[in-house]
């Protein structure tokens, strides 16, 4: 009798806490929001050290009761699923981790409670509050793309490494040592600055030849620019197809991106339903 009592608590909790699709769960995200909001703006506020004079002692009381908060709720996050660890490893629960911390440590490093600002990650939650998990589905496919691009990006990357090398040292042997172009690792520099096209201008060509060569690393330098936008379009163009939508969350550990027709975790193994 107790563990059932104990389960249906839990699952009231995990309502409450987990899905957005009930006025219990939808208030009480809204007021995570609000509380994260308040607590971010306090931190801001706090770093004014004209508003620190005045308000620091009640800007820390609030910093400490907004923790406080903050720890009972990642702790009910916890509760109310089978599998805790699973939610501690999950990518919202190393956020929720890590925007508890600096207020601890603070105690033992003072300054580290500027850290608190991590806390605004924790918006990320907003998007499954007002239905917009399509941004959600987002990062999980960005992440296939760029998974798949590596490859592609590896070979691109050493490919401009070696023209910069081989312009560097074109220009090294071109210019004058008195025109900023003084060793090769100087004159590669310049390379990864021009073909970025970045431009600082503290060295630049004067012989009529570096001007050239200067001008033919510059359209090169436009010319790729376009290379791995387009590996990377393409491959979250191919990712996009695959795209699902995104169910409620798992019971078990918390954690979301199934599929819409799932009947258990891809997680956990555990049953998506009660």
């Amino acid at each position: 009798m107790a563990t059932s009592n104990l389960e249906q608590r839990r699952f009231r909790l995990h309502e409450i806490i987990y899905e957005s699709n009930t006025k219990a769960g939808k208030a009480f995200d809204v007021a995570l929001l609000f509380a994260i909001f308040a607590s971010i703006i306090v931190v801001m506020l706090d770093s004014v050290l004209s508003i620190h004079k005045h308000y620091g002692d009640l800007f820390y009381t609030l910093e400490w009761v907004f923790t406080a908060l903050f720890t009972v709720e990642y702790f009910l996050r916890l509760f109310s699923i089978r599998k805790p660890w699973r939610f501690v490893f999950s990518f919202l629960g190393l956020i929720d981790l890590i925007s508890l911390i600096p207020s601890y440590l603070s105690i033992f490093i003072p300054g580290a409670q500027a850290l608190l600002v991590f806390r605004a990650l924790r918006l990320l939650r907003v998007f499954r509050i007002f239905k917009l998990g399509t941004f959600l589905t987002e990062i999980n496919f960005l992440t296939t793309a760029l998974k798949g691009s590596v490859r592609k990006i590896s070979i691109f990357l050493l490919t401009v490494l070696t023209l910069t090398v081989i312009l560097g040292s074109i220009m090294y042997l071109v210019e004058q040592k008195e025109n900023g172009f003084s060793n090769i690792p100087e004159s590669i520099y310049w390379a990864i600055v021009t073909i970025t096209t970045v431009g600082y201008g503290d060295i630049s060509p004067v012989t009529p030849i570096g001007k050239f060569v200067a001008s033919v690393v510059m359209l090169i330098g436009y010319a790729i620019i376009a290379v791995p936008t387009g590996i990377i379009t393409h491959d979250i163009a191919l990712a996009a197809k695959q795209k699902k939508e995104l169910p409620e969350a798992c019971p078990s550990c918390g954690r979301e991106g199934h599929e819409q027709d799932a009947l258990f975790c891809k997680f956990c193994g555990s049953s998506l339903y009660r």
